[in-house]
């Protein structure tokens, strides 16, 4: 039988513990590239050999959010969105090749000025050329462009240094020691890898962990009519080009430096392993520094990938293996542990998401941000929310086999609308067809939902002043090659 005393004390151990989570929120957000939504150990969807047991740890005691998505499939306009909040027509990161305009905002400044200590660590990819700390960091630790896997230069507040090992570990490492300092502000932590980026290196202690593992070829890689009678030309042509099977699925005298695709794949799920040890890392780190259940980290892929799916390997497309990703998030105390949201988030919903778990509100005079924040969401609460999310990709002068496109998704249909060359659109049931092996625009009695989607996606893109696309200086090296159809 509890006392009077024993219930106060109660009532003091509770009041504290609502004082603590009032308290700002330490925050870790690690970003890997090119991890497709599916590659976790804990989804039916995966390799049954793929382990990610420390990814499976988040989602196990958060929250998976399943129906993640991308604006833009490429590295540079996609890290630009998460940062800002916006759609690429906003932001104007465009491409891989230029640097960010100088005035765009980054949701870290905002937490900065709010009394956060920030830090990166990693691939920033914005510009090739430049490793320079940007705005918005207490602390810096970043590498140019795509970077190297083994032996990484790394520019740590305005001074290089040159590290030796693998690039993951390397920075995981930059990561944990700055950590371990002792601080008095809660902080924000921006852990950017390069893996498993092409041409998916693991680190050597993993390399040929799966090498006797068996391969998974999707169904719309064969090039067989059945995928392609009702495709538009351009998706059959690109399996010919850099970025598909049949360009490095070629003879012996074709001197291709390109992998066979069981070694891409068998490569790539193994640097996926990599990633997934050094998330471990961060947790026990977390775990024994008393910080676990103050802190809220969140994992996300920054564009997804295509295995072999339509002939490809890469992304920038709008089918669903280029902009699903993975993502994650784990808040004890806040994110009810083993929840798995079915809602459509978006790349451009995640600095307003960490600015609302911080309690950080956007400044005024700052640009708006396109996105929400769905902390709502990963707290329980039943809020409206979007049903429909847009894509926009820019045609590439560097890697031309994909044009500049348009997407509406429904949590059902999806609307695709190519410009620039003489190709028929795309409309896909994802209901019945998830692969997206059949294209539906040319049936009748699908003509009146196309043209309302249609009509939706251009008032939408047109509102938001997305159909005035700017032409960009060729920057770069072109990687045109293509080889002959067989």
């Amino acid at each position: 039988m509890k006392t009077k005393f024993h219930l106060l004390m109660l009532a003091v151990a509770v009041s504290l513990s609502a004082v603590a989570a009032e308290k700002p929120r330490n925050i870790v957000f690690i970003l890997s590239d090119d991890h497709r939504w599916d590659w976790l150990g804990f989804m039916p969807e995966a390799p049954k050999f793929l382990e990610t047991p420390n990814l499976d740890r988040i989602a196990k005691e958060g929250a998976h959010l399943r129906n993640a998505f991308v604006s833009t499939s490429l590295c540079s306009p996609s890290r630009a969105s998460i940062l800002t909040g916006q759609y690429m027509h906003h932001h104007r990161v465009v491409d891989n090749q230029r640097p960010e305009p100088p005035d765009i905002r980054f949701f870290p400044e905002y937490l900065r000025a709010a009394g956060y200590q920030t830090a990166f660590f990693g691939k920033w990819h914005m510009g090739h050329d430049s490793d320079e700390p940007r705005k918005g960091f207490d602390h810096w630790a970043g590498f140019r462009g795509q970077g190297d896997y083994f032996d990484q230069l790394v520019n740590i507040n305005g001074q290089r240094q040159q590290f030796k090992g693998y690039n993951t570990d390397i920075m995981t490492d930059l990561a944990l020691e700055w950590l371990r300092q002792p601080r008095t502000k809660p902080f924000f932590v921006y852990l950017s890898f390069k893996a498993p980026h092409y041409p998916f290196d693991p680190a050597p202690r993993h390399r040929g962990r799966y090498d006797k593992a068996p391969v998974r070829y999707p169904p719309t890689m064969a090039n067989t009519e059945e995928n392609y009678a009702t495709q538009p030309r351009w998706v059959r042509e690109r399996r010919y080009g850099i970025h598909g099977v049949d360009h490095m699925e070629t003879g012996r005298f074709d001197n291709d430096p390109v992998p066979s695709f069981e070694d891409l794949f068998r490569r790539y799920s193994e640097a996926v392993h990599t990633i997934d040890e050094n998330v471990g890392r961060v947790l026990k780190h977390l775990d024994d520094a008393g910080l676990r259940d103050s802190t809220l980290v969140v994992y996300m892929g920054d564009n997804g990938f295509a295995l072999g799916e339509h002939g490809f390997y890469d992304k920038r497309d709008a089918f669903e293996t280029s902009i699903r990703v993975p993502l994650l998030a784990r808040a004890p105390g806040r994110i009810k542990p083993g929840i798995a949201l079915k809602q459509m988030v978006q790349n451009i919903d995640i600095g307003p998401t960490l600015l609302e778990a911080a309690g950080v509100k956007q400044p005024a005079n700052t640009p708006r941000m396109d996105g929400r924040s769905f902390w709502p969401l990963l707290q329980g609460r039943n809020v409206p929310w979007r049903d429909h999310i847009l894509y926009e990709y820019q045609w590439e002068w560097n890697f031309p086999a994909t044009p500049t496109l348009f997407a509406i998704r429904t949590d059902r249909w999806k609307y695709i609308y190519y410009h620039g060359l003489w190709d028929k659109d795309s409309f896909h049931d994802l209901q019945t067809d998830p692969h997206e092996r059949h294209n539906l625009i040319d049936v009748p009695s699908y003509k009146e939902q196309i043209a309302k989607l249609k009509k939706q996606l251009f008032d939408e893109l047109e509102k938001s002043g997305a159909l005035q696309m700017p032409v960009q200086r060729p920057e770069g090296e072109p990687l045109h090659d293509r080889k002959r159809p067989r």
